[in-house]
């Protein structure tokens, strides 16, 4: 079955660079800036990064970071944990907005 999610497409991402290279070349510096180790270690970075990817689910980036987090030296269970604060942050933050629910039904329930 196609699917709009070929894993084949991530190592194509540099082709981002083709018809706008001087655009490509400011992203990639600032990326590779971004994930070099600094106050937080390439792996912490990595997990991080893996955790994002789940929120904002995207395929690319779950497969890429999926592979980087266990390059870094990352563990399943370390990788594992971080998917949970995901869902832990998602959904509370789906139940905080449950105060507008709230706010508005109340106001119009008067």
């Amino acid at each position: 079955m196609d699917t709009y999610y070929d894993p084949n497409d991530l190592v194509k991402f540099a082709d981002i660079a083709k018809d706008a290279p001087q655009l490509a070349d400011k992203f990639f510096s600032y990326y590779n800036a971004v994930f070099a180790e600094g106050a937080l270690t390439e792996r912490e970075k990595a997990l991080i990064a893996l955790a994002v990817a789940h929120a904002l689910q995207c395929p690319y980036c779950i497969d890429a970071y999926t592979r980087g987090s266990l390059e870094k030296g990352a563990s399943l269970e370390e990788m594992t944990e971080a998917l949970h604060v995901v869902g832990a942050i998602r959904g509370g933050a789906s139940l905080a907005h449950g105060v507008q629910m709230r706010k508005i039904a109340e106001k119009l329930l008067q």
